[in-house]
């Protein structure tokens, strides 16, 4: 809304001739500023709970907390997941302790850094951000395979692209947390344990 107001502004200024420094103003003061679009995001990550996959957790008297030193930082990449029934996995989802990694029917799928360091998101452009959220495309990049469940793609998908580059833009003022998250496993391939 406040961006066709303000291209609608823009245009009847032009047509208008209209040039004076009160206008110019009002026109500019309709565009969100750097700082206003990031609260936007961190508003947005926090409303649709982001951190609940994305962050390792503490656990606490009062249950698990996101790990703040590693907020959004994905599935830890030394975090084994420990053995499961096979045959369960088949009927039921399966996450770990603090819900970084899911196990189903799809395989086993670890959620991804979401810190602008160079092992999360801190190479990609804004468009692979949006082909990830839009198409659910893994890394934002087209030609890869899709991304997988628990992420709820097919919803964000509904997202306004203002919000999308608010979010996009929050993430970028994370503190980068070197974290490389595991592939995901297919389903027909074992998960390797420790003993």
């Amino acid at each position: 809304m406040k961006k066709t107001f303000l291209v609608l502004a823009i245009a009847g200024c032009m047509a208008c001739g209209c040039n004076s420094p009160k206008q110019k103003e009002m026109v500019k003061s309709e565009m969100p500023s750097k700082a206003d679009l990031v609260k936007r995001g961190e508003l947005l990550v926090a409303a649709v709970g982001c951190s609940d996959c994305h962050s390792p957790k503490k656990m606490t008297p009062e249950g698990p907390v996101a790990d703040m030193d590693r907020f959004l930082s994905g599935h830890p990449a030394s975090n084994i997941l420990a053995p499961y029934d096979k045959e369960t996995a088949k009927s039921y989802v399966l996450f770990s302790a603090d819900f970084t990694a899911a196990i189903g029917p799809w395989g086993t799928s670890f959620s991804a850094n979401l810190t602008p360091d160079p092992t999360g998101i801190g190479s990609w452009t804004e468009e692979q951000f949006f082909n990830a959220i839009k198409k659910g495309k893994w890394k934002g990049m087209e030609g890869n395979r899709p991304l997988l469940p628990p992420m709820p793609w097919e919803q964000y998908k509904n997202f306004p692209d203002e919000d999308i580059s608010a979010i996009f833009a929050y993430l970028k003022t994370l503190k980068p947390v070197n974290n490389v998250v595991p592939l995901a496993i297919p389903p027909n391939v074992a998960l390797i344990t420790s003993n």
